[in-house]
């Protein structure tokens, strides 16, 4: 700097750093030792995960010395080789926090050095990983646990309810790009199960082309709604589904269910194209059954007129990734839900056009909104001025001259309005295959 920091209170400067991004503290850490200690501090690097991919060898001390001040409990792992990982714990001794692409069952050794873990992502594996108390530290200490395309060894004929048996505590579970079997998609419902998982209140499975069904053979009888210990179950997202995925009552099991997604493998245009069935049957009875869903995602599937009129009231937050969106689609839509207070809506590879122009009027409750912005007019976009409550509009693609057009919008709100062209930082344990529409 050619001249000196003026002289504020740290606390002025710490507060003034916090609204800054990680690549702009970065190049603010560099302009004077005393910057660089106030930028290192851990209240500026909340939630904030390091990515270490050892591409240029060891990390020496004074980086593990900087990572420590910021207070860091979250690293993403990529490419690394296990002789690599044997001090990562003892580095970074307060990890909560870890994810690791292309994993070995002996890359997994160094997690039993890791004293505070409680979340923990795998993502892919070459071989069979096997999952066991001794695999982390303290195994009750696990709340969260995502697999994808993960190999897991059979054990009884299920693998996956295997796997989590040693981590009662669990109360998210993510398991995607994987065969599976029927047991796993119904472990929610089954007492049996229930007991090993008692506090799992988010569930995401990979479906994939295996019809999960009950067998009379095996299925205990689900008792009671809140019996057995009671399922606290609130969220489930099911992806890679195909029309004949499901029996129609399936939901019927999980009445207290508060967040649905449902990603579909083929948009309806492809179904029809493929002969597949596009009655949409399923979400129609899926949707009656559930009385206390406030938030729905749909991804690609049969049209929407197939299941409008079954979307619960309830509901206040949608996102609709569905192709080929008709006016009458979203009036049916806004009927099903006056109390709209979030709207992702996406009807990519057709577009909204006109259409955004009646958002205010069919959903004039709206605090949030995300959408593209191609081939909707000037004229169009403007109306969403009328959205007295919007706060928050994110836009899904960049056109030429977005940011003059945007800001014309916002000195309609008279500034109330917060417009972002780039999504908002996910958090690093959200799996790749859901991470278009959170």
């Amino acid at each position: 700097m050619t001249q000196p920091a003026p002289q504020l209170p740290a606390e002025v400067w710490s507060h003034v750093f916090g609204y800054l991004s990680a690549a702009d503290k970065f190049s603010v850490r560099t302009a004077c030792k005393y910057f660089k200690k106030l930028v290192d501090h851990g209240s500026l690097w909340k939630d904030w995960s390091v990515v270490l991919g050892y591409h240029k060898g060891y990390y020496n001390s004074p980086f593990w010395g900087t990572l420590r001040r910021r207070k860091v409990t979250s690293v993403v792992l990529r490419g690394t080789r296990t002789k690599d990982l044997k001090p990562l714990a003892s580095s970074l001794p307060t990890l909560t926090t870890v994810v690791m692409d292309q994993s070995s069952q002996a890359s997994l050794s160094f997690l039993k050095e890791c004293t505070h873990l409680k979340r923990l992502a795998i993502r892919g594996s070459g071989t069979p990983l096997l999952l066991d108390g001794s695999t982390v530290y303290e195994p009750r200490q696990l709340t969260h646990l995502s697999m994808c395309d993960v190999k897991l060894p059979t054990i009884a004929g299920c693998g996956l309810i295997s796997a989590v048996r040693p981590f009662p505590n669990l109360t998210s579970l993510v398991y995607h790009k994987a065969k599976l079997l029927e047991d796993t998609f119904w472990m929610v419902h089954v007492p049996s199960i229930l007991t090993r998982l008692p506090m799992l209140k988010h569930l995401s499975l990979s479906v994939g082309y295996t019809q999960c069904t009950f067998h009379n053979r095996s299925r205990p009888s689900p008792g009671p709604p809140g019996g057995d210990g009671g399922s606290v179950l609130s969220s489930l997202e099911l992806i890679d589904c195909t029309a004949h995925s499901f029996e129609a009552d399936a939901m019927k099991r999980m009445p207290g269910l508060k967040r649905l997604a449902v990603f579909h493998r083929y948009s309806h245009h492809q179904m029809l194209l493929g002969l597949l069935a596009t009655d949409g049957g399923y979400l129609k009875t899926w949707l009656r059954d559930l009385s206390q869903l406030s938030t729905l995602v749909i991804v690609k599937g049969p049209p929407v007129k197939k299941y409008v009129t079954s979307i619960p009231a309830t509901v206040t937050s949608l996102t609709l990734c569905v192709a080929g969106l008709s006016p009458q689609d979203m009036e049916a839509v806004s009927v099903q839900v006056p109390n709209l207070l979030h709207l992702h809506i996406d009807p990519w590879p057709s577009h909204l056009g006109a259409q955004a122009a009646q958002i205010p009027q069919l959903f004039p409750k709206l605090k949030s909104l995300k959408l593209r912005h191609e081939h909707v007019s000037e004229r169009d976009f403007l109306q969403l001025h009328q959205l007295k409550d919007l706060e928050y509009l994110e836009i899904l693609d960049i056109r030429p001259h977005l940011s003059e057009l945007t800001r014309k919008l916002q000195a309609l709100t008279n500034f109330r309005l917060q417009v972002t062209m780039s999504p908002r930082r996910r958090d690093v344990l959200t799996c790749p295959c859901v991470c278009q529409v959170n």
